[in-house]
């Protein structure tokens, strides 16, 4: 969001949490326009009110991010089944419903770049995730069919896979665990939140204007 607001954009923070999302909100007016609307991915209605808050405050609907997420790893022995069905419904149902409604503006604008997060898991899997690792796999697969409904239409669809960020989720695994994945990683580093900033901000920008259908992977060289 930051990246964002610092390039000019008025952006709208969608959220299930309404009063961290107006924190983050009012952070960022000083530098530019921000907006807060509670938001849960899985319900189409929410998501279609929050776009028309986009338009309705700031006239257009230019970039959408499809970026919520929730993990409930375990291996598949363990995981029950509401586990599985929790973490699909937010990512790949999540997902499915910020493309469809931020489609359904941007084709009347015959302009647009829509974002989907998926992740370096979506690729390759990894033990204990086979609900995460198949969630966002689907998304590269609904990324790629979305970019071909709606090209002719002016409006990109690309994706980004995230391998391992320097975050509060990542820096609260075991330590052991930290430096296994690190040691995969060619680049010898985690990434930074603000390195996946700039690829989605690259993405969102005319500097990208032939791109659609693309899998972008910010991984440091992790299993290229």
């Amino acid at each position: 969001m930051e990246a964002f607001v610092e390039a000019g954009a008025q952006v709208v923070i969608a959220d299930l949490d309404l009063e961290h999302a107006r924190a983050a909100a009012d952070a960022l007016r000083d530098r530019g326009a921000a907006e807060a609307v509670r938001c849960d991915v899985q319900d189409g209605d929410e998501v279609g009110a929050a776009v028309a808050t986009a338009v309705a405050v700031f006239g257009s609907l230019d970039v959408m991010v499809n970026n919520a997420g929730i993990a409930r790893d375990a291996t598949m022995r363990r995981m029950t089944e509401s586990q599985f069905d929790q973490v699909i419904s937010v990512h790949l149902k999540g997902c499915w419903n910020g493309l469809r409604h931020a489609a359904a503006v941007m084709r009347e604008q015959r302009s647009g770049s829509i974002i989907n997060l998926s992740s370096i898991s979506g690729k390759v899997g990894f033990v204990g995730q086979t609900n995460y690792s198949a969630a966002k796999a689907g998304i590269v697969g609904m990324t790629k069919a979305a970019a071909k409904e709606l090209a002719h239409l002016g409006v990109r669809v690309n994706a980004v896979q995230p391998g391992l960020i320097r975050t509060a989720m990542t820096e609260a695994m075991p330590q052991h665990i930290w430096d296994t994945k690190l040691a995969e990683i060619p680049l010898q580093r985690a990434g930074e939140p603000s390195e996946v900033a700039s690829v989605n901000l690259f993405l969102a920008s005319d500097m990208s204007s032939y791109l659609t259908g693309t899998v972008t992977e910010v991984t440091g060289g992790r299993y290229m």
